[in-house]
Parts: structure tokens; C-alpha cells; sequence
């Protein structure tokens, strides 16, 4: 009886699974020989046509806003079999593997795509060839990110720092606030874009604030916080920011939240010794410090600071909060020493009639790329920053070559990270929706030429369309984070910490202040 039934059942899953096939089987999979030509690319979503696009990229899937009763995408290149995919839907779905083997055996090459989409006459349109550059280039093969609601309120369960693998569409947690009682989680930072030295921020209610370390598999908690924090090239120290930034909001405008840096500095943690260090030069008290990032030999610590035209107990806001605007500065570092030099402006205020802020440093020493905005640190909530480059090895100018990217939108820019060969940026942008930050790729070519730039691609082409999370904070690195997860909040749930004592200076914030850094979308 038993075998009877088993025979049954077998022979049911094996008739659901034909009519499985059979259901999901395209409607017309021949080959295309008739067609009228239309003189025109078709519109797709989201549009990756005309970009230079990473040999290990996962398959940029797309919709195709053509109305139709079958659509056809036919991907092609110098070498190997075309993809042909055939669906009775507008979103198109690339098989990776196909895709991949494709991307490989074309590198430097044009990729290219043929659109056909069948009308409600049953006749075949071709659009214009769309077509691609295959770069020889990798990127780094993860994109650590922080998703969050875009509310100032902590949204139960919406804060988390998540690795992507790029080469598909696996996202998998790093830390997420809700394993430690519906906390934030933030300034995630990595030596050289390694993993193996990670520094991430973590904040609840109930185990109140912590710095987490990872160092070779190994995680500890350090019992104070860091903002916004760079890695030395070395790993032997890490300068970070002390803020106290309060958030107000305005009552006629797209972006109503704002926030200002009433009193701030950078403080350097060595790891050598467990300890942080005040450098004067770093915590002057006539002025606001943030933005801290090294150059990629190490030799420089390039920082935003501005003059801070209140004193300690101003409420917040203050009136003139509209009128900080601050420069880009650097100093050199002599890690043998320990020794600093003296501070050097690189970009003026005064020069731009702007604002500076999130300098990063390309790893070869080539390129410095910034935001410039209206007022304050910012520019996330302000509509109008803009992406800026620098070339660092311009010679006998005072001030070095600079220029705003062609790749930006009339909307906020923020948020950017380089990838480990210098050839590839990611970058948060409101292009899209205005209020949602999105993460985009653009490739940046040994003459400092930014490329289009193609959003993080979704395995389902619409996902943008309906997620309410705004993704930023991203950091490329060569691997997955090892330690994730509940080994991470285990440890920031413990009561064993690492204990730094934070040195009294007439510049150091009082340490309420220290601990008043909150979320930044």
C-alpha cells in the first residue's frame, strides 16, 4: 500500500512538474527572420545602454517599456554563442551562466543587444542596436552598503550594513540593528578595501555605544564611538570624527531634514596600543573637523574643517548654520615618527562659494574625488551636491586640477568609495525617485574620464520601482566579510570591551556630545 502510494505520488509530482515545464515554457522560441525596423532604441528600465560596464558584473536585467504581447532581448559579442531570451513579459531575465561565459570571452569589447517585441498585428519590431563596453578592468567583488527607511525615526528592523556579491545577486548580513534590540548600525570602514580590519559602529537603548573591531577573524568591542573613520594604508591606526549633530527640519522644501555640526574633531585610535590619541592640530577649537580620509600611500590625511563661528552652548540651530561652508585641507603623517606637519588648504571655500565635504582618495594616489553644496557637512540632504574630481599629480599649480563630473544629475550625489585598481567608483544618488538613495557603478578610465554610470543591478528589473530603503554608506572590498551576524552582535551585546580613555583637550567635545552621532541617511 505504502509503495502504491508512493508510486502515485511520484507519478503526480512528475505530471506537475511537466506541466510546470510546459507552463513556463516561452510561446515562441524560433528564430526571428521577419521584422519591421524601427528607427529608434527601444526604452528600457533601468537604461545601461552606452556604458562601460565590469567584466564580473552580475547580468544587468532589464524591462522593456515597449507595449507587446512577446518580447525578445538577443545579447551578442566578438566571440561565443549569443543569449537569446524570449518572454511573454516586458522584464527581461539573463541566464548567469550564459551571461558570464560572454563577459569572459570578450573582455575590451563591445557587448551588444537587439530588442524584438511583437505587437498586437503579430508583427516583429526591431529596435536599434543598444551596445555596451566589456571593461578590462575588474571591480572588487563585494559592495558593503547600509540600508535604511529615509527617516530620521528608527524604523523597527530597517537598519542594517549588508554585503552584495557582484557577480550575482546574493545580499547577505553583515550587522543588523534588530539583533541587539532595534539598534543603528553605521560607519563601517576597512583597510585598503580588506575586510580582514574592519571598523563598524553600533548603537542601542539597552547596550548603549560601541565601536566594533574585526582584526583577522577576530571581533572585539571597543566602548566608544567612531564617526565618520579611515584606516591608515598600514592598519596601524585609524583617524575618525567626534560630532555633535543635531537634526532640525524645514518646513518648505523637498528635503525637510538638515543638520549642522556644532562642535566637532578628529581623533586618531592606534591599534597597536588600544589607544586614542588627541593630535592638536586635528582638535583646534576655533574650528569644525570632519570628512577625515588618507591618501592611499599614507603620507596625507585630507579633511574638511571650517571655521566655528559659535561657542558651546548656541541651541541648535544655530542662525548663521546656513552660512558654514568648509575647505578641503590636508596634512602630511610620518607613521615611523609619528609625527605631523602643518595643515595645508587644498580648496577653498572662498574659491568655490561652496561647501566641501566626503573627499576620498582613488588607492593609486591619482585621483581625489569630493561633493561641493551649498552649506555644511552634508551633502546628502542637499539637492544640489555635486560630484567633483582632483587630479593629485597636477604639477606646478597652487592649487590642483579640479572639475564636476559629467556623471552627475540635478539631484543630491553623495556617498562615494573606490575600488582597489582605481578604475571603478560606487556612489549614492536620488536620480531615480528623489528621495531614495541609490547605488551607481561608473568606470573611471587612466585619464580620469568618468563613465556613465548603471544602478546596482536587481535580479527582478523593477525592484527599485517598489523598495522603500534607501541604500548608502558603500564599501568596495575584495571579499566577504568573514565575521557577520550574530557573532558580531554577540559581541556588542558582551560586557567584555576593549576600554580607550578619550583625552581632555580644550577642543574635545563634552562626552554627551561624543556619543550624539546619529543616523545619516
Amino acid at each position: 500500500m505504502h509503495r502504491r502510494f508512493m508510486m502515485g505520488l511520484l507519478s503526480l509530482m512528475s505530471v506537475g512538474l511537466i506541466a510546470a515545464v510546459v507552463y513556463f515554457k516561452p510561446a515562441y522560441q524560433e528564430p526571428i527572420t521577419e521584422y519591421e525596423s524601427v528607427d529608434r532604441p527601444a526604452h528600457l528600465q533601468p537604461d545601461y545602454s552606452h556604458a562601460v560596464i565590469p567584466p564580473n558584473i552580475a547580468p544587468l536585467n532589464f524591462s522593456i517599456l515597449e507595449p507587446g504581447l512577446l518580447y525578445c532581448a538577443r545579447i551578442f559579442s566578438a566571440q561565443g554563442e549569443p543569449i537569446e531570451i524570449f518572454s511573454q513579459k516586458s522584464c527581461i531575465q539573463i541566464p548567469q551562466a550564459a551571461w558570464h561565459n560572454l563577459l569572459k570571452n570578450n573582455v575590451g569589447q563591445a557587448l551588444h543587444m537587439d530588442i524584438f517585441v511583437k505587437r498586437e498585428d503579430h508583427q516583429w519590431r526591431r529596435f536599434q542596436t543598444i551596445s555596451h563596453e566589456i571593461a578590462r578592468e575588474a571591480i572588487d567583488g563585494f559592495l558593503v552598503y547600509r540600508k535604511m527607511h529615509p527617516t530620521h525615526l528608527r524604523v523597527k528592523g530597517r537598519i542594517g550594513i549588508y554585503c552584495r556579491d557582484l557577480s550575482n545577486y546574493k545580499e547577505s548580513i553583515v550587522l543588523d540593528g534588530m539583533s541587539y534590540e532595534n539598534g543603528c548600525v553605521n560607519c563601517h570602514s576597512f583597510c585598503q578595501q580588506n575586510p580582514d580590519n574592519m571598523l563598524l559602529g553600533a548603537r542601542s537603548d539597552k547596550y548603549g555605544v560601541g565601536t566594533l573591531l574585526v582584526e583577522d577573524g577576530v571581533a572585539r568591542k571597543i566602548d566608544t564611538k567612531f564617526g565618520y573613520t579611515s584606516w591608515h594604508p598600514s592598519a596601524r591606526l585609524a583617524v575618525y570624527s567626534i560630532n555633535k549633530l543635531p537634526m532640525f527640519y524645514h518646513s518648505s522644501r523637498n528635503e525637510p531634514r538638515d543638520t549642522v555640526d556644532l562642535n566637532s574633531l578628529l581623533a586618531c585610535y592606534h591599534n597597536d596600543t588600544k589607544t586614542v590619541v588627541i593630535e592638536p592640530k586635528l582638535a583646534q577649537k576655533e574650528y569644525l573637523e570632519n570628512w577625515p580620509v588618507w591618501s592611499g600611500d599614507g603620507k596625507y590625511l585630507y579633511f574638511c574643517r571650517a571655521p566655528k563661528p559659535w561657542s558651546d552652548d548656541t541651541p541648535s540651530p544655530p542662525a548663521q548654520f546656513d552660512q558654514i561652508k568648509y575647505d578641503l585641507v590636508r596634512i602630511a603623517y610620518d607613521l615611523q615618527t609619528n609625527t605631523w606637519g602643518d595643515i595645508e588648504i587644498v580648496l577653498s571655500s572662498r574659491e568655490t562659494g561652496k561647501s566641501v565635504g566626503m573627499p576620498r582618495c582613488s588607492p593609486d594616489g591619482r585621483w581625489l574625488t569630493f561633493c561641493l553644496f551649498d552649506y555644511g557637512y552634508l551633502p546628502t540632504w542637499q539637492e544640489n551636491s555635486d560630484l567633483y574630481l582632483m587630479d593629485l599629480k597636477t604639477s606646478g599649480d597652487a592649487v590642483p586640477g579640479y572639475r564636476r563630473l559629467e556623471i552627475n544629475s540635478p539631484k543630491s550625489e553623495s556617498w562615494l568609495t573606490w575600488s582597489s585598481n582605481s578604475r571603478w567608483i560606487v556612489f549614492s544618488s536620488k536620480r531615480l525617485h528623489g528621495v531614495f538613495t541609490r547605488l551607481f557603478i561608473s568606470y573611471v578610465d587612466q585619464r580620469g574620464k568618468v563613465h556613465k554610470p548603471v544602478v546596482l543591478p536587481q535580479q527582478d528589473p523593477t525592484f527599485y520601482e517598489s523598495c522603500l530603503l534607501s541604500f548608502n554608506t558603500a564599501e568596495l572590498v575584495i571579499k566577504a566579510p568573514h565575521v557577520t551576524g550574530e557573532r558580531l552582535a554577540k559581541v556588542f551585546r558582551s560586557k567584555e570591551k576593549i576600554s580607550v580613555r578619550m583625552p581632555i583637550t580644550m577642543a574635545t567635545p563634552k562626552a554627551a556630545d561624543a556619543q550624539s552621532y546619529s543616523e545619516r541617511e
